[in-house]
């Protein structure tokens, strides 16, 4: 039993390091296995209004104009992210993949490595394609795929010249087919118009490689801000600013699309800290215990001869026994853990790469930290036994070490799972307000369906197409759901103003049916009229405050220009959340633009929606015969704005169970080892009249007391650690009293139940035999 419960619960404690080990070193990871990856940068953009907006992208001539005109970088490479594409095969064979646009000098840039072809001469003939081993293998088989055709869109034709070995797991360029830049002038033009500084597209980007010896600082300050100088006037090169974005920095950078901040990772590793704490307090706290049935031993070899170096010595290697059998449990349960991990976490962890010279130098030090942690107090403790004592088996219990001590270790161990509880509670009522609260929007039941074609004669035959289908309620053609991950923004001039208001306006492009279909109330004036170019706006509250109107009322018939198109404005709307709520509700205003319609949102009757769904899609594929059909739920896509959120959320409940494991596991084993040494003492309170419930409580009022104690430092920090979190939405709970009051009760429930069950036991045992135990 002793055994069983010290090798379980450092076993649970370390496969969680294990695993918070190997999701931090993935995401550390990203991008790094590039040569001179300090020395790669993305250039950014910065928009300086009312507040600062950053951008991923640049306008298109920055790329060139930054090679030609300074000398600070070997190479300068223009890559443009177009997302999934229609790529079809010979035999009409049609996949979606994603297709970059990119300069040659951005294989000089990057380091992925070439399976086949020629790396000097890559992408610098048009038309030609490099594409990964997985796909040439999807698209041809065992056939040689140097000089096969691809067809992109249908538009442009693509020669394979070389094939890239597959990704790397761990890297944040997705794309598996890559084109000549210059070819993009053939596919999308209006994205590389030459002399159009004013648009920025994030995913329009530019990537530098510095000479060695120049600083960031230095472009920073002197080559950006005189390119911001050069293209743009005054106004707008104040607005405008450009900045490098180290290559390690885009994974975990959270305002320029990173996947994770790095305060996440080092939280994680805290709670795996914290983990590993709580099974070492275990291991101390039992085997101080055990310490009281292994005195005889221990003075009988003090009088053999033994010293206290030599007892110590030995207690420390049966330490290293315990943890070394401890590890290899915990390694089994990872590898056993990892697929599930990996799928409900959406990575791609791996603990079993015996090249992995991190995980190699990790283990042996961690099996060095907990055998110190574990070890060095007991061993300590039961070296120190008095030998006329210990044969004696006078050592009494609070000799076998400080009682100070090991109430204060059960006390942090407490303290630890109430912190873990109350960030899971936080944080999961946080997550619930963010995604019950009413957006301003409806958001159940909406069908979104791409568009890939912004043809005025097949948006016409779908919507035709739409309408005829039963169950279907309302259609909108739209750039984007009110809420969206990415929104394009502008600036706004009112026709009685001398220059651009201070603010970005965010923009949507809609038809006259995205209020009703989207449950949108509009405040003032009226909907827009059917058009397929931009001629009216809608505007929201918060862009009436902005523009300092007094009234909704007041913004009606305004002429503005807004991104280069001018109109009237004639209706204002409520407001909506256009981000996640860690974002404040942005300006917004919507117009029609047939040629930014990319998206086709129906509001549908789920409980037809059986029927209603191959009909959509047969009605999508006679519009669009020559593209992949696909569609989401707009609430689903709503989830992805909280997507690393979900993700603390999972591992923190994950992991404060498995604290909670430990601590069962550790208060199963101290209440048992004290029945076994008050077994006798039961026996004559029994005899002398006390009833179950007296020694039950007898029991379970130290493990109170220590409770409370533990949660006196447990909520003043977890009350602070989670209102620095909260502190990034701009919409959140207030929480009080009822949080922590739910922690103490569950940490409460938790040990009366571990320390109820053994109690039980115990006051039920026959007294007679209780009295004969010795």
């Amino acid at each position: 039993m002793h055994s069983f419960i010290n090798i379980s619960g450092l076993a649970l404690g370390i496969a969680c390091l294990l695993l918070i080990f190997s999701l931090i070193r993935y995401h550390l990871g990203f991008d790094r296995f590039h040569a001179n990856n300090d020395r790669i940068y993305r250039v950014i953009t910065e928009f300086h209004e009312d507040k600062i907006r950053f951008n991923t992208g640049t306008p298109s001539p920055l790329g060139e104009a930054f090679g030609r005109d300074f000398a600070v970088a070997e190479k300068v490479a223009r890559i443009a992210n177009l997302g999934k594409r229609v790529i079809s095969t010979a035999g009409d064979r049609r996949f979606e993949e994603e297709v970059a646009f990119a300069d040659p000098s951005f294989f000089d840039i990057m380091n992925f490595p070439l399976a086949a072809g020629d790396r000097t001469s890559l992408l610098k003939a048009p038309f030609t394609a490099a594409i990964t081993q997985q796909l040439a293998g999807k698209y041809f088989g065992t056939a040689d795929p140097i000089g096969k055709i691809i067809h992109l869109d249908d538009s442009l034709q693509f020669t394979v010249t070389a094939i890239l070995k597959n990704m790397p797991v761990n890297t944040d360029f997705h794309a598996e087919i890559y084109v000549p830049f210059n070819n993009l002038e053939n596919h999308s033009p209006w994205m590389v118009e030459k002399d159009w500084w004013m648009s920025v597209n994030k995913d329009m980007q530019c990537f530098v490689l510095l000479k060695p010896g120049v600083r960031a600082a230095d472009v920073n300050d002197k080559v950006l801000s005189a390119i911001s100088t050069q293209h743009y006037n005054k106004q707008m090169a104040e607005m405008f600013r450009f900045k490098l974005q180290p290559l390690s920095d885009m994974h975990f950078n959270a305002a320029l699309r990173g996947v994770i901040e790095k305060k996440s990772l080092w939280a994680l590793a805290f709670i795996g800290l914290l983990l590993i704490i709580t099974s070492c307090i275990n291991f101390v706290n039992l085997n101080i215990a055990q310490a009281l049935g292994r005195s005889k031993e221990i003075g009988l070899r003090k009088v053999l001869g033994s010293h206290r170096g030599q007892l110590f010595l030995q207690f420390m290697m049966e330490t290293g026994l315990t943890v070394f059998m401890a590890m290899l449990l915990a390694i089994i349960i990872s590898l056993l853990a990892l697929p599930y991990i990996n799928n409900l976490f959406d990575v791609k962890l791996s603990i079993s790469n015996a090249y992995d010279s991190y995980l190699l130098l990790f283990l042996p030090a961690l099996f060095l930290l907990i055998v110190f942690l574990s070890g060095v107090y007991p061993g300590v403790v039961i070296a120190g036994f008095q030998p006329i004592q210990a044969l004696k088996n006078k050592v009494m219990q609070h000799k076998a070490g400080s009682m100070p001590v090991r109430k204060g270790l059960v006390i942090t161990q407490f303290a630890i799972s109430q912190l873990l509880i109350i960030g899971t509670i936080v944080i999961a009522n946080q997550m619930r307000y963010s995604m019950e609260s009413d957006p301003g929007f409806r958001k159940d039941a909406i069908v979104m369906l791409p568009v890939p074609e912004h043809s005025s004669a097949k948006i016409s035959t779908l919507r035709s197409l739409l309408a005829q289908i039963p169950g279907v309620e309302k259609i909108t053609f739209c750039g984007n759901a009110p809420a969206a991950s990415v929104t394009p923004s502008t600036g706004i001039q009112l026709a009685s103003r001398a220059e651009n208001e201070k603010f970005a306006i965010y923009y949507k492009a809609a038809d006259p049916g995205y209020l009703s279909t989207f449950g949108i109330p509009l405040l003032a004036g009226r909907n827009l009229y059917p058009s397929d170019t931009i001629r009216e706006f809608l505007v929201n509250e918060t862009a009436v405050k902005k523009l300092q109107l007094p009234s909704n009322n007041d913004a009606l018939g305004k002429k503005a220009t807004i991104n280069g198109s001018t109109g009237l404005i004639v209706g204002v709307v409520k407001d909506f959340h256009n981000r996640s709520f860690h974002e404040p509700i942005d300006a917004i205003y919507m117009t029609t633009s047939i040629e930014n319609y990319n998206n086709c949102a129906i509001k549908v009757n789920m409980a037809n929606y059986a029927s209603v769904a191959p009909s959509l899609e047969k009605a999508w594929q006679e519009a669009f015969p020559q593209h992949i059909y696909n569609y989401t739920f707009l609430d689903e896509s709503l989830a992805q704005l909280y997507k690393s959120d979900t993700m603390i959320l999972r591992l923190i409940r994950l992991f404060t169970i498995i604290s909670i494991a430990i601590g069962c596991i550790g208060l199963y084993g101290l209440v048992s080892f004290m029945a076994a040494r008050r077994t006798k003492e039961m026996g004559i309170r029994k005899v002398l009249g006390a009833n179950v419930e007296n020694i039950i409580w007898l029991f379970g009022k130290e493990f109170i007391y220590m409770l409370m104690i533990a949660f006196i430092i447990a909520a003043p920090l977890g009350w602070y650690m989670m209102t620095r979190w909260l502190d990034t939405f701009a919409y959140r709970i207030h929480f009080g009293a009822g949080i922590f009051a739910m922690a103490i009760l569950i940490s409460l429930a938790v040990a009366m139940l571990t320390v109820g069950y053994k109690s039980i036991q115990t006051a039920l045992m026959n007294p007679v035999k209780s009295l004969r135990s010795e």
